[in-house]
């Protein structure tokens, strides 16, 4: 796929997903999740070609432009979108599948300090309330939907809904 290809991708996928947006030029000047996606994607190339400095600059630059913070060692599938995403943060050794949605303020993290996975694996399809903090080398499965302000530390299957009763999951 082109990059032109993949930035009209991320463009209409924030188009489907936000009934505020209007069109492909105001995602593209205004929507800071989109811009951290695409600095994400840039830095994520600095890293894996071992340019680590300057990719955790660019990542440091982009964090300070969006509030979004994305590790260019994390993993990131196609059609991302992060609304509203001051306050996200992504640790180095996530995994996002395709189609997956942010809100803002969420934290995919880590539980401990070893070497190794140690952020969660989101898989495809799969949509993410503001504030909820997803933390620890687990997987939220396939189609899941987590509400805001949940704080999960173990596996969800795949299609599960948490309800806001649900505040914690350890």
């Amino acid at each position: 796929m082109s990059i032109i290809s993949r930035i009209k991708e991320d463009l209409d996928n924030a188009l489907t997903h936000d009934p505020a947006a209007r069109n492909r030029l105001e995602v593209a000047l205004a929507y800071p999740g989109v811009h951290a996606v695409w600095g994400y994607r840039i830095s994520h190339f600095l890293w894996n070609i071992n340019l680590k400095l300057i990719a955790r600059i660019h990542a440091h630059a982009v964090r300070f432009t969006t509030g979004i913070e994305i590790h260019p060692a994390a993993t990131i599938g196609r059609r991302f979108f992060i609304d509203h995403g001051m306050g996200v943060v992504i640790g180095a050794t996530t995994i996002i599948g395709d189609d997956v949605m942010l809100y803002h303020d969420v934290t995919l993290g880590a539980r401990n300090y070893v070497q190794g996975k140690r952020h969660p694996t989101i898989e495809n399809n799969v949509v993410i309330g503001a504030g909820a903090r997803i933390i620890g080398d687990i997987t939220i499965g396939h189609g899941a939907r987590i509400n805001a302000n949940v704080v999960i530390t173990k596996d969800i299957p795949a299609q599960s809904t948490l309800e806001s009763s649900e505040f914690f999951v350890i």
